[in-house]
């Protein structure tokens, strides 16, 4: 496994800095900021809370890092999927949404996706929050971590994240490449979706081959205006807000993307997610907002480029001295 490296740079050379919304990522970043325990992130905070210009706050408090752990850079994209779903079992509403069950503990491996499905093992315990009239809409909610439900009356729930089974995510769009079935440029949710549904028995077989099973929590009382809870238990923002490895970017850190593909976008992100798919010091997950547009976007996305971190000035030295020492 290669080292992890940190490089001081400089404002100027971040592609597009100057031509970013940096009010819109100040708005943003004061979403979660107030959450922050060390002091040095918390003055940071009391003085964006002062309506600083956005711009100078950022170059004045900050100092980009870039970190590096070897690993090819990756931006993903991600949404809020909306389902079509009933609060009682009946008619095309078949497929479960779960609560926790009370004998799963954190970090234990515990029933796969398939022991989960074939046993019925969480039936009769009320665990249900909601049915669900497609069972691979079903998996991609439980892919992405949060979402809307449709009740057949028109209201709505939300439910977020709220545990998992303790085993590994593993992706099976690269079980399809695996297979021969598609090549890697060929794969999206899109189309794992579709080829799922064309292939019953085979596409129930494939999402198997990811053991991980996530369970969820009704947040309803997140107002409809805003976006789904992300790890840091706030509302997140369309491209604004990604997922990070928490390993590497603090939750709640300002994070300078220079994304490449056929639709590139360098802006100022807030980090306030993570995700079991996203490991690694260039690894990000860029939220693109709610519903099938939405997701249609985010399923495109699976391109290289940039991830710089914005660091408090002091902590970014104090970092740098100890990879000297």
């Amino acid at each position: 496994m290669a080292d992890t490296t940190y490089r001081m740079l400089s404002f100027d050379t971040l592609d597009g800095w100057a031509e970013d919304n940096h009010q819109a990522a100040l708005d943003v970043f004061l979403n979660t900021c107030g959450d922050f325990g060390d002091p040095d992130w918390r003055a940071l905070c009391n003085l964006a809370k002062a309506g600083t210009d956005a711009r100078a706050f950022f170059e004045h408090a900050f100092q980009p890092v870039l970190i590096e752990d070897g690993q090819d850079p990756l931006f993903t994209g991600y949404y809020e999927p909306e389902l079509r779903g009933a609060l009682q079992q009946g008619g095309r509403y078949q497929y479960p949404l779960y609560t926790l069950p009370p004998d799963v503990q954190e970090g234990t491996p515990w029933l796969t996706r398939q022991e989960i499905e074939e046993t019925q093992a969480l039936a009769g315990q009320g665990l249900e929050i909601a049915w669900i009239d497609d069972p691979v809409d079903v998996f991609f909610l439980q892919v992405q971590g949060s979402g809307r439900v449709r009740l057949p009356d028109g209201q709505m729930i939300r439910v977020g994240y709220g545990g998992k089974n303790g085993r590994e995510y593993s992706s099976v769009g690269a079980e399809l490449v695996r297979q021969g079935i598609y090549q890697p440029h060929e794969v999206s949710a899109q189309v794992i979706r579709n080829w799922v549904r064309n292939n019953p028995e085979e596409g129930r077989a494939l999402l198997w081959t990811n053991q991980s099973y996530v369970f969820f929590r009704e947040v309803s009382e997140v107002p409809a205006d805003l976006g789904p809870l992300g790890a840091m238990n706030r509302s997140i923002t369309a491209m604004r807000s990604i997922a990070v490895d928490p390993a590497f970017v603090p939750l709640g850190a300002p994070v300078w993307i220079e994304k490449d593909g056929a639709a590139p976008l360098n802006r100022l992100m807030i980090a306030q997610d993570t995700g079991s798919a996203i490991k690694g010091a260039q690894r990000a997950d860029v939220f693109f907002g709610t519903g099938a547009q939405a997701g249609r976007a985010a399923g495109r996305i699976k391109d290289g480029g940039r991830l710089v971190v914005l660091l408090p000035i002091q902590r970014a030295y104090a970092l740098l001295s100890e990879v000297i020492e």
